[in-house]
C-alpha cells in the first residue's frame, strides 16, 4: 500500500523543502485510528516529514528511505479537514550517502491563522541498499 503524504510544494530551494498533506475523511487510515475520533497518525506525521525529504534529496529518481530518527517529539492532532504543513532541512549530507535532516510539521486550520507544532525533530534518510 502507498501513502502520498505530499500534496503540494509550496516552496524548494537549496537544501530546504516546504510541502502541505491537505487531510481528508477519504483517508484510508483514519477508519481504524481512530473511527469515532479520526486524527492523522503520528507515524504518517514522520513519513510526511521523510517524504518530502525524498523529494528534496532524491537525484534522478533515487529511492531514499528512513534510516533513523532522534528526538521526535509530538503536540497537536491534525484532525480530518485540517492541512498538515511540513518544512524539511538538510543539516548535513553524510560520507556514507545518507542525509541528516530536521523537520516541523504545523497544522493549519481552516477557521483561524494560528498553527500549532504537531511533529518536530531530527531524522536521516539513506538509498535503499538491496543487500
Amino acid at each position: 500500500m502507498k501513502f502520498d503524504l505530499v500534496d503540494q510544494i509550496l516552496e524548494q530551494e537549496e537544501g530546504r523543502i516546504v510541502t502541505i498533506k491537505q487531510v481528508t475523511q477519504a483517508e484510508e487510515y483514519l477508519r481504524d485510528h481512530f473511527p469515532s475520533f479520526p486524527i492523522l497518525p503520528g507515524v504518517m506525521m514522520l513519513e510526511a516529514m521523510v517524504q518530502a525529504a525524498s523529494k528534496l534529496c532524491s537525484k534522478k529518481g533515487e529511492r531514499l528511505v528512513l534510516g533513523e530518527v532522534k528526538a521526535v517529539k509530538y503536540g497537536a492532532m491534525v484532525k480530518p479537514g485540517e492541512r498538515l504543513k511540513v518544512e524539511v532541512t538538510i543539516v548535513k549530507k553524510n560520507d556514507d550517502g545518507s542525509v541528516s535532516l530536521k523537520g516541523i510539521g504545523t497544522v493549519l486550520k481552516n477557521d483561524t491563522e494560528k498553527t500549532q507544532t504537531a511533529v518536530a525533530g531530527r531524522f536521516t534518510i539513506r538509498p535503499v541498499r538491496m543487500s
